[in-house]
């Protein structure tokens, strides 16, 4: 790895990076099998995965994981952020096997690190092109979709923005809201300046800081204002609304999701897996990431999570109104691009949306 490659990642990481200490936890044996990779060997040792994905949402699955990869399984839970730095701090000693994480951004410094080594064709096939690495190193296993969650009682269908550049009208001022240090809102802008350049970018985000924009911590704190008629609508991933509705009564909670599709505001982020490169049991690390696109794991990820699945053929069990993924026409960007958060925090700065 250059010492600037090095360097890039060690920036995306401080940017996405929580302070929150990591944990260790064993994987209990379950009973799934992986897309076909072939009876899973009697003994393959212990196989360890870092986990930048919430143990609370995934956990359960990767509980599953020991009867495809035959071993143990042994997960490590943290941020996205932080334990891309511990891989990364680690290099060739690292224990870990897998590489789990929730943003493409991450994936793809990880893989431009030389981190991840290549997955056989086999392996990522199930996933549909769009969300598979060009270099092989690393598969989408969910994806998720950047929405505007609005109250009906307080925007009508009509008023909803059909363009990021409907978000400048005078209508709107006051009236967003937007996390400005979380992970999906830096992707959001990342996209942006992928999708329009710098300039571009900077003149959109210079307008809508204009607009005066109200600050929220995260996703889910916008998506109870918004319930709540503190703020008329948001900038958030899909997903949350569907973690919430899970909680209480749809009905009663007033928030809903509204799709733009061929915009930048319908960016599709992914979570997605990789084999770690310097992993001693990679047999095993395939077998675990072709688990993560199976029926089972996708199914899984699709009912108790809210994501779309990658792979085709997957549709919710719950009830809940999931756009299709196909339909969503989300904009033309290389995710694995999604890693230049160091810029887009100095974009963000300059003009102070950060």
């Amino acid at each position: 790895m250059s010492n600037r490659t090095h360097a890039a990642l060690l920036r995306w990481i401080g940017a996405v990076a929580a302070t929150a200490s990591l944990a260790v936890v064993a994987g209990c044996a379950g009973g799934a099998t992986a897309n076909d990779p072939g009876a899973a060997p009697a003994d393959a040792g212990t196989l360890t995965i870092y986990s930048g994905r919430n143990e609370d949402l995934v956990g359960p699955l990767l509980d599953r994981l020991e009867t495809a990869v035959g071993g143990n399984v042994e997960v490590r839970y943290g941020s996205t952020g932080e334990m891309a730095a511990q891989l990364l701090e680690e290099g060739a000693n690292s224990p870990a096997d897998v590489f789990f994480g929730q943003d493409a951004g991450a994936l793809g410094a990880l893989g431009g690190a030389g981190l991840l080594a290549p997955l056989p064709a086999d392996v990522i096939e199930p996933a549909l092109p769009r969300y598979r690495a060009s270099d092989s190193t690393w598969v989408a296993t969910s994806a998720r979709a950047r929405v505007i969650t609005y109250n009906p009682d307080l925007v009508p269908e009509a008023d909803l923005p059909r363009s990021l550049d409907d978000l400048l009208d005078p209508k709107w001022k006051g009236r967003i809201a937007y996390a400005p240090s979380n992970a999906s809102w830096l992707s959001f802008v990342t996209g942006l300046r992928l999708i329009r350049g710098e300039d571009g970018a900077r003149q959109w985000l210079t307008a809508f800081a204009a607009q005066n924009p109200q600050r929220f911590d995260g996703n889910g704190a916008i998506l109870d204002a918004v319930a709540a008629g503190t703020v008329p609508a948001g900038l958030v991933n899909h997903y949350y609304l569907y973690e919430k509705t899970a909680e209480v009564d749809p009905a009663g909670y007033k928030a809903r999701n509204h799709y733009v599709p061929n915009d930048p505001l319908g960016l599709v982020n992914v979570a997605g897996a990789g084999v770690v490169a310097a992993s001693d049991n990679k047999e095993a690390a395939q077998r675990a990431v072709a688990f993560l696109l199976s029926a089972e794991a996708q199914q899984y990820l699709v009912d108790e999570t809210g994501e779309y699945p990658v792979v085709e053929g997957i549709t919710p069990t719950r009830d809940y109104d999931l756009a299709p993924l196909d339909s969503l026409s989300p904009p033309d960007v290389n995710l694995a691009d999604l890693s230049s958060l160091e810029q887009t925090e100095a974009l963000l700065q300059q003009v102070g949306l950060l």
